[in-house]
Protein backbone atom coordinates (compact mmCIF):
# COMPACT_ATOMS: atom_id res chain seq x y z
CA UNK A 1 0.00 0.00 0.00
CA UNK A 2 2.86 2.38 0.78
CA UNK A 3 4.19 1.89 -2.74
CA UNK A 4 0.82 2.86 -4.19
CA UNK A 5 0.66 5.96 -2.01
CA UNK A 6 4.14 6.97 -3.18
CA UNK A 7 3.17 6.44 -6.82
CA UNK A 8 -0.02 8.45 -6.51
CA UNK A 9 1.81 11.24 -4.72
CA UNK A 10 4.40 11.43 -7.50
CA UNK A 11 1.67 11.60 -10.14
CA UNK A 12 -0.10 14.43 -8.35
CA UNK A 13 3.08 16.53 -8.31
CA UNK A 14 3.66 16.35 -12.06
CA UNK A 15 2.51 19.42 -13.98
CA UNK A 16 1.46 17.39 -17.01
CA UNK A 17 0.38 13.77 -17.27
CA UNK A 18 -0.99 11.85 -20.20
CA UNK A 19 -4.16 9.79 -20.15
CA UNK A 20 -2.34 6.54 -19.34
CA UNK A 21 -0.79 8.04 -16.20
CA UNK A 22 -4.15 9.44 -15.14
CA UNK A 23 -5.82 6.06 -15.63
CA UNK A 24 -3.06 4.46 -13.56
CA UNK A 25 -3.96 6.93 -10.84
CA UNK A 26 -7.60 5.83 -10.97
CA UNK A 27 -6.90 2.11 -11.03
CA UNK A 28 -4.49 2.51 -8.15
CA UNK A 29 -7.24 3.93 -6.03
CA UNK A 30 -9.48 1.04 -7.02
CA UNK A 31 -6.82 -1.39 -5.79
CA UNK A 32 -6.76 0.44 -2.49
CA UNK A 33 -10.54 0.28 -2.34
CA UNK A 34 -10.53 -3.49 -2.69
CA UNK A 35 -8.42 -3.89 0.46
CA UNK A 36 -11.44 -4.43 2.64
CA UNK A 37 -11.23 -4.02 6.41
CA UNK A 38 -13.66 -5.77 8.73
CA UNK A 39 -16.14 -3.84 10.78
CA UNK A 40 -16.50 -0.74 8.61
CA UNK A 41 -19.95 0.76 8.51
CA UNK A 42 -21.55 0.72 5.05
CA UNK A 43 -22.21 4.08 3.44
CA UNK A 44 -25.56 4.58 1.78
CA UNK A 45 -25.38 5.13 -1.94
CA UNK A 46 -27.46 4.76 -5.03
CA UNK A 47 -26.84 2.07 -7.61
CA UNK A 48 -28.78 3.85 -10.38
CA UNK A 49 -27.18 6.32 -12.78
CA UNK A 50 -29.68 9.03 -11.87
CA UNK A 51 -28.96 8.49 -8.21
CA UNK A 52 -25.21 8.67 -8.76
CA UNK A 53 -25.57 11.95 -10.63
CA UNK A 54 -27.91 13.31 -7.95
CA UNK A 55 -25.48 12.45 -5.16
CA UNK A 56 -22.32 13.66 -6.89
CA UNK A 57 -20.40 16.80 -5.98
CA UNK A 58 -20.98 20.27 -7.40
CA UNK A 59 -17.71 20.08 -9.35
CA UNK A 60 -18.74 16.82 -10.99
CA UNK A 61 -22.15 18.26 -11.81
CA UNK A 62 -20.44 21.18 -13.57
CA UNK A 63 -18.22 18.73 -15.47
CA UNK A 64 -21.24 16.69 -16.53
CA UNK A 65 -23.07 19.85 -17.63
CA UNK A 66 -20.09 20.89 -19.79
CA UNK A 67 -19.87 17.42 -21.32
CA UNK A 68 -23.60 17.38 -22.00
CA UNK A 69 -23.32 20.73 -23.79
CA UNK A 70 -20.37 19.47 -25.85
CA UNK A 71 -22.29 16.33 -26.75
CA UNK A 72 -25.33 18.34 -27.89
CA UNK A 73 -23.14 20.64 -29.99
CA UNK A 74 -21.29 17.64 -31.41
CA UNK A 75 -24.47 15.89 -32.50
CA UNK A 76 -25.87 19.12 -33.95
CA UNK A 77 -22.73 19.48 -36.11
CA UNK A 78 -22.82 15.80 -37.06
CA UNK A 79 -26.44 15.86 -38.20
CA UNK A 80 -25.99 19.13 -40.07
CA UNK A 81 -22.86 17.93 -41.86
CA UNK A 82 -24.45 14.60 -42.78
CA UNK A 83 -27.25 16.50 -44.49
CA UNK A 84 -24.81 18.95 -46.13
CA UNK A 85 -22.50 16.26 -47.51
CA UNK A 86 -25.44 14.24 -48.77
CA UNK A 87 -26.70 17.29 -50.64
CA UNK A 88 -23.21 18.05 -51.92
CA UNK A 89 -22.78 14.52 -53.24
CA UNK A 90 -26.14 14.54 -55.02
CA UNK A 91 -25.67 17.96 -56.63
CA UNK A 92 -22.06 17.23 -57.62
CA UNK A 93 -23.16 14.14 -59.52
CA UNK A 94 -25.84 16.16 -61.32
CA UNK A 95 -23.41 18.96 -62.16
CA UNK A 96 -20.81 16.59 -63.62
CA UNK A 97 -23.50 14.99 -65.76
CA UNK A 98 -24.57 18.39 -67.13
CA UNK A 99 -20.97 19.54 -67.63
CA UNK A 100 -19.96 16.49 -69.63
CA UNK A 101 -23.08 16.53 -71.80
CA UNK A 102 -22.93 20.26 -72.61
CA UNK A 103 -21.12 21.64 -75.66
CA UNK A 104 -20.77 25.20 -74.33
CA UNK A 105 -19.68 26.64 -70.99
CA UNK A 106 -22.63 29.03 -71.15
CA UNK A 107 -25.02 26.08 -70.97
CA UNK A 108 -23.28 24.85 -67.83
CA UNK A 109 -23.35 28.34 -66.33
CA UNK A 110 -27.12 28.46 -66.76
CA UNK A 111 -27.49 25.34 -64.59
CA UNK A 112 -25.16 26.50 -61.80
CA UNK A 113 -27.73 28.53 -59.79
CA UNK A 114 -29.83 25.38 -59.31
CA UNK A 115 -26.87 23.46 -57.81
CA UNK A 116 -25.41 25.83 -55.20
CA UNK A 117 -24.23 23.14 -52.78
CA UNK A 118 -21.76 21.50 -55.16
CA UNK A 119 -18.16 22.70 -54.72
CA UNK A 120 -17.58 22.03 -58.41
CA UNK A 121 -20.01 24.85 -59.21
CA UNK A 122 -17.79 27.34 -57.39
CA UNK A 123 -14.70 26.03 -59.18
CA UNK A 124 -16.41 26.17 -62.56
CA UNK A 125 -17.72 29.70 -62.03
CA UNK A 126 -14.26 30.92 -61.05
CA UNK A 127 -12.78 29.47 -64.24
CA UNK A 128 -15.66 30.72 -66.36
CA UNK A 129 -15.31 34.24 -64.96
CA UNK A 130 -11.58 34.25 -65.68
CA UNK A 131 -12.21 33.07 -69.25
CA UNK A 132 -14.71 35.87 -69.88
CA UNK A 133 -12.35 38.44 -68.36
CA UNK A 134 -9.59 37.36 -70.73
CA UNK A 135 -11.94 37.33 -73.71
CA UNK A 136 -12.91 40.94 -72.97
CA UNK A 137 -9.23 41.92 -72.89
CA UNK A 138 -8.43 40.25 -76.20
CA UNK A 139 -11.46 41.78 -77.90
CA UNK A 140 -13.83 40.15 -80.43
CA UNK A 141 -12.48 37.25 -82.47
CA UNK A 142 -10.92 38.04 -85.82
CA UNK A 143 -12.33 36.83 -89.10
CA UNK A 144 -9.46 34.38 -89.50
CA UNK A 145 -10.07 33.04 -86.01
CA UNK A 146 -13.80 32.75 -85.35
CA UNK A 147 -13.37 31.68 -81.75
CA UNK A 148 -11.98 33.74 -78.82
CA UNK A 149 -8.47 33.01 -77.61
CA UNK A 150 -7.01 32.82 -74.14
CA UNK A 151 -4.35 35.25 -73.11
CA UNK A 152 -3.03 33.13 -70.22
CA UNK A 153 -3.96 29.56 -69.39
CA UNK A 154 -1.91 29.82 -66.19
CA UNK A 155 -4.24 32.58 -64.95
CA UNK A 156 -7.20 30.24 -65.42
CA UNK A 157 -5.33 27.56 -63.48
CA UNK A 158 -4.69 29.98 -60.60
CA UNK A 159 -8.36 30.99 -60.53
CA UNK A 160 -9.37 27.34 -60.30
CA UNK A 161 -6.89 26.71 -57.48
CA UNK A 162 -8.16 29.70 -55.50
CA UNK A 163 -11.74 28.56 -55.94
CA UNK A 164 -10.85 25.01 -54.86
CA UNK A 165 -9.24 26.32 -51.67
CA UNK A 166 -12.31 28.45 -50.95
CA UNK A 167 -14.67 25.51 -51.46
CA UNK A 168 -12.58 23.26 -49.21
CA UNK A 169 -12.71 25.94 -46.52
CA UNK A 170 -16.50 25.96 -46.76
CA UNK A 171 -16.64 22.18 -46.38
CA UNK A 172 -14.34 22.28 -43.34
CA UNK A 173 -16.52 24.70 -41.39
CA UNK A 174 -17.42 23.29 -37.97
CA UNK A 175 -15.80 19.94 -38.73
CA UNK A 176 -12.60 20.95 -36.92
CA UNK A 177 -14.69 21.63 -33.80
CA UNK A 178 -15.51 17.91 -33.74
CA UNK A 179 -11.77 17.23 -33.42
CA UNK A 180 -11.62 19.67 -30.50
CA UNK A 181 -14.50 17.90 -28.75
CA UNK A 182 -12.95 14.50 -29.42
CA UNK A 183 -9.66 15.63 -27.87
CA UNK A 184 -10.99 17.65 -24.95
CA UNK A 185 -14.02 15.66 -23.76
CA UNK A 186 -12.11 12.65 -22.34
CA UNK A 187 -9.81 14.92 -20.36
CA UNK A 188 -12.71 16.99 -19.05
CA UNK A 189 -14.34 13.75 -17.91
CA UNK A 190 -11.03 12.62 -16.44
CA UNK A 191 -10.84 15.83 -14.46
CA UNK A 192 -14.24 15.05 -12.92
CA UNK A 193 -13.09 11.50 -12.13
CA UNK A 194 -9.89 12.68 -10.46
CA UNK A 195 -11.90 15.16 -8.41
CA UNK A 196 -14.19 12.34 -7.32
CA UNK A 197 -11.18 10.20 -6.40
CA UNK A 198 -9.88 13.05 -4.25
CA UNK A 199 -13.23 13.13 -2.49
CA UNK A 200 -13.06 9.34 -2.01
CA UNK A 201 -9.65 9.69 -0.35
CA UNK A 202 -11.09 12.35 1.91
CA UNK A 203 -13.73 9.84 3.01
CA UNK A 204 -11.01 7.28 3.64
CA UNK A 205 -9.26 9.75 5.90
CA UNK A 206 -12.46 10.66 7.71
CA UNK A 207 -13.55 7.06 8.29
CA UNK A 208 -10.11 5.56 8.84
CA UNK A 209 -11.08 2.62 6.64
CA UNK A 210 -10.48 1.54 3.07
CA UNK A 211 -13.53 -0.70 3.06
CA UNK A 212 -15.21 -0.84 -0.33
CA UNK A 213 -18.51 0.06 1.30
CA UNK A 214 -16.96 3.35 2.42
CA UNK A 215 -15.41 4.56 -0.82
CA UNK A 216 -17.31 2.53 -3.43
CA UNK A 217 -20.14 5.03 -3.89
CA UNK A 218 -17.69 7.89 -4.28
CA UNK A 219 -15.66 6.01 -6.88
CA UNK A 220 -18.84 5.12 -8.77
CA UNK A 221 -19.85 8.77 -8.86
CA UNK A 222 -16.36 9.73 -10.03
CA UNK A 223 -16.32 7.24 -12.90
CA UNK A 224 -19.58 8.65 -14.29
CA UNK A 225 -17.60 11.69 -15.46
CA UNK A 226 -15.18 9.53 -17.44
CA UNK A 227 -18.09 7.65 -19.03
CA UNK A 228 -19.72 10.96 -19.97
CA UNK A 229 -16.46 12.18 -21.51
CA UNK A 230 -16.21 9.05 -23.64
CA UNK A 231 -19.89 9.34 -24.59
CA UNK A 232 -19.19 12.84 -25.96
CA UNK A 233 -15.85 11.98 -27.58
CA UNK A 234 -16.48 8.69 -29.38
CA UNK A 235 -19.14 9.96 -31.86
CA UNK A 236 -17.06 13.08 -32.48
CA UNK A 237 -13.99 10.99 -33.34
CA UNK A 238 -15.94 8.63 -35.59
CA UNK A 239 -17.71 11.33 -37.60
CA UNK A 240 -14.66 13.60 -37.75
CA UNK A 241 -12.76 10.81 -39.48
CA UNK A 242 -15.77 10.11 -41.72
CA UNK A 243 -16.11 13.77 -42.73
CA UNK A 244 -12.36 14.10 -43.27
CA UNK A 245 -12.42 11.18 -45.68
CA UNK A 246 -15.41 12.68 -47.48
CA UNK A 247 -13.66 16.04 -47.81
CA UNK A 248 -10.55 14.38 -49.21
CA UNK A 249 -12.72 12.67 -51.82
CA UNK A 250 -14.36 15.98 -52.75
CA UNK A 251 -10.98 17.73 -52.90
CA UNK A 252 -9.73 15.06 -55.30
CA UNK A 253 -12.90 15.52 -57.39
CA UNK A 254 -12.24 19.28 -57.56
CA UNK A 255 -8.65 18.69 -58.67
CA UNK A 256 -9.83 16.31 -61.39
CA UNK A 257 -12.50 18.76 -62.51
CA UNK A 258 -9.98 21.62 -62.66
CA UNK A 259 -7.73 19.55 -64.91
CA UNK A 260 -10.68 18.65 -67.11
CA UNK A 261 -11.70 22.31 -67.33
CA UNK A 262 -8.15 23.32 -68.27
CA UNK A 263 -7.97 20.63 -70.95
CA UNK A 264 -11.20 21.84 -72.55
CA UNK A 265 -10.08 25.47 -72.35
CA UNK A 266 -6.72 24.70 -73.90
CA UNK A 267 -8.27 22.63 -76.64
CA UNK A 268 -10.90 25.20 -77.60
CA UNK A 269 -9.39 28.60 -76.81
CA UNK A 270 -5.67 28.38 -77.57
Amino acid sequence: MDAWYARLSALSQRRTADASEALLYIFGTLVLALQVQEGAAPVAGSSSLVGLIRDTSVVNLCVLAVLLALSVVSWAIILKKLWVFRTVSRQTARFLDVFRRSTKFSEVQAVCPSLPASPLVGVFQAGYTELNAQFRLTGPPEATSPRPTLKSLAAVDRALLRASATEIGKLERQVTFLATIASAAPFIGLFGTVWGIIDAFAKIGASGSTNLAVIGPGISEALVATAAGLFAAIPAVFFYNHFTTTMKTLAAAMDDFALEFLNISERNFT
